[in-house]
């Protein structure tokens, strides 16, 4: 029971963070690459914690500690049987300095709303729970055989969570992409350029024009260049070949879009959009030179690149 009332205390004010932190990213606003940034810091930030967990002394002396009053409190609760207390408790761990928890509250910011926020701090508090509770039940045993292999576990953990968000920074950001091809699933295109409403599409009625979401690069009447990319679950075509020089739209085409794919962004740019969930969202990507830029959802999940070239 005090276990498991510490933990409700700890959810409840880690939640509550969780959310006045996204509204406080949401009201920054920050450019998708200071985002990235802002998570790349957080799994960094991660590192020393886990190679502390592994025992590394050298590590540990630059770390902050809880003050020992918490610790002594922390054991008192152990030992009540009244749920109060234990649960105040936890619900003050929120003023307690930890390096993951930061990390986490950095991922909170860069979330960018209340809702995704409160669940990412949520999250953190339900996924270490278990981890916790086996903590409570081994300290009030006072199992000294098994003392190191918790803090061992939770180490792995953690150097895995930071190694991923850094992975995650770094495709976020535009500088770099790890995904792979999906068996199926059509990953790039370069043309056909067609040109809507040209002397060769018939007459007059135009019922037989291409749609935006049939041909992935065209141009239409007025020489502008249409680019659709389709948002569901994930980015389709991840790749794309366009022309340079000329005045270019990007039609996101939401279709039953989901998770944060929805979150759109291209770092190199500045661009961020909420894709709808079904329907069209145009960003005037302006008239490009020769080059390349790369695409992703927020979290730097989903990724993908627009290639510009002469002479198409």
């Amino acid at each position: 029971m005090p276990v498991g009332a510490f933990l409700v205390g700890k959810l409840a004010s880690r939640t509550v963070l969780g959310a006045l932190l996204g509204i406080f990213g949401r009201t920054l606003q920050p450019s998708p690459r200071t985002q990235a940034i802002l998570l790349l810091a957080a799994g960094v930030l991660m590192m020393p914690f886990a190679l502390d967990l592994f025992g590394v002394k050298a590590v540990g002396r630059l770390l902050p500690r809880p003050p020992a009053s918490f610790g002594r409190l922390m054991r008192r609760s152990a030992k009540t049987d009244t749920v109060a207390t234990p649960t105040l408790v936890g619900f003050a761990t929120v003023l307690v300095p930890c390096g993951v928890t930061l990390s986490m509250e950095l991922l909170a910011i860069t979330s960018g709303s209340a809702v995704a926020g409160a669940a990412v701090m949520a999250g953190f508090v339900v996924g270490t729970a278990p981890l916790f509770a086996l903590l409570g039940y081994l300290f009030r045993r006072s199992s000294q055989a098994l003392s190191g292999k918790p803090a061992g576990l939770t180490g792995v953990v953690v150097l895995a969570v930071a190694a991923w968000t850094m992975l995650s920074a770094l495709q976020a950001g535009g500088w770099v992409s790890f995904d792979s091809p999906s068996p199926g699933r059509q990953t790039s295109v370069s043309g056909p350029f067609i040109v809507e409403g040209g002397d060769g599409s018939g007459s007059g009625g135009g019922g037989d024009s291409q749609k935006p979401p049939e041909t992935p690069v065209r141009t239409d009447a007025s020489g502008r260049q249409i680019i659709t990319l389709t948002v569901t679950d994930f980015y389709t075509p991840t790749q794309f070949t366009a022309k340079a020089g000329v005045p270019t739209t990007l039609v996101l085409h939401g279709k039953d879009s989901g998770g944060c794919a929805r979150a759109f962004t291209i770092p190199e740019l500045g661009v961020q959009e909420i894709v709808k969930r079904d329907g069209d969202t145009d960003v005037d990507l302006g008239t490009r030179k020769p080059g390349t830029f790369r695409f992703t959802c927020a979290m730097g999940m989903q990724t993908g690149a627009i290639e510009f070239k002469k002479g198409l």
